[in-house]
């Protein structure tokens, strides 16, 4: 998934545009915070006004949920501009010339969509014949998919991920199909201009997703922007594990 980042920047609040997405096995987020010292150095400096949104969004019966860090990861689309860079399958099959910029977000993030149209999604990191990833130092492999079965990417589980759905989890400790309440992100806008209740399905994880960690998949870098500014990556929020008010993702 993904490791980057100094300390935690504050972006300018644009718009909420459509969703896409994609995701699977390592670290992507270009919101992550360096390596840290231990599993709680970014719990310290906290801004008050997230401390206070925190409080305010956490209901009754929330209050014995385990506080973790939150980061985001998204789903890059190729743009127009000179194909200088491939990307490979497994077997180091060259499966398209993309452009350097898509390149360098996409083997961050993990999957994205092609200017073709295809989806593509992480297959094997250490791969011979894969340019290394500026920001992880990653060499990545992918494989492609069918972008009707998976328009947005492939979880750990094998599955389509859902944008503002999906997080990305340690499943020593989020085991993989649980549901999860996060009373910041309630009330938080989506793109289509309703409401979020707070609910998301671990369904994804990452070799940087360590410990008490989520990682929200966006589906958009510009909503991930957004969502950065309404709640700071590694400011920490509350996680509610097997929420009952969350069951209706199970379905």
């Amino acid at each position: 998934m993904r490791a980057v980042s100094g300390k935690r920047r504050l972006l300018p609040l644009v718009c909420l545009l459509a969703a896409s997405c994609g995701g699977t096995d390592f670290v992507r987020s270009e919101w992550e915070a360096k390596p840290l010292a231990s599993n709680d150095d970014w719990l310290e400096g906290a801004p008050p006004a997230q401390a206070a949104r925190r409080a305010e969004a956490e209901p009754a019966g929330i209050r014995s949920a385990e506080t973790f860090r939150n980061t985001y990861y998204d789903f890059p689309t190729e743009g127009t501009g000179d194909k200088k860079a491939k990307v490979f399958d497994a077997r180091c099959n060259a499966i398209a010339s993309v452009t350097q910029a898509f390149h360098d977000q996409v083997c961050l993030q993990g999957s994205g969509r092609l200017a073709s149209g295809e989806t593509i999604s992480f297959a094997a990191r250490d791969c011979t014949c894969a340019a290394e990833c500026p920001k992880s130092g990653q060499k990545i492999c992918f494989e492609k998919l069918d972008p009707k079965a998976f328009p947005t990417g492939r979880g750990a589980s094998g599955k389509a991920i859902t944008p503002l759905r999906t997080i990305a989890v340690d499943v020593s400790v989020i085991p993989l199909g649980a549901v999860v309440y996060v009373p910041e992100y309630e009330g938080l806008k989506r793109p289509d201009g309703t409401k979020h209740d707070g609910c998301f399905l671990a369904e994804d994880r990452g070799s940087k997703v360590v410990g008490r960690h989520i990682d929200v998949f966006t589906g958009d870098p510009a909503l991930t922007k957004a969502w950065n500014q309404l709640v700071p990556s590694n400011t920490g929020v509350h996680v509610e594990i097997g929420a009952p008010r969350c069951a209706h993702l199970k379905n």
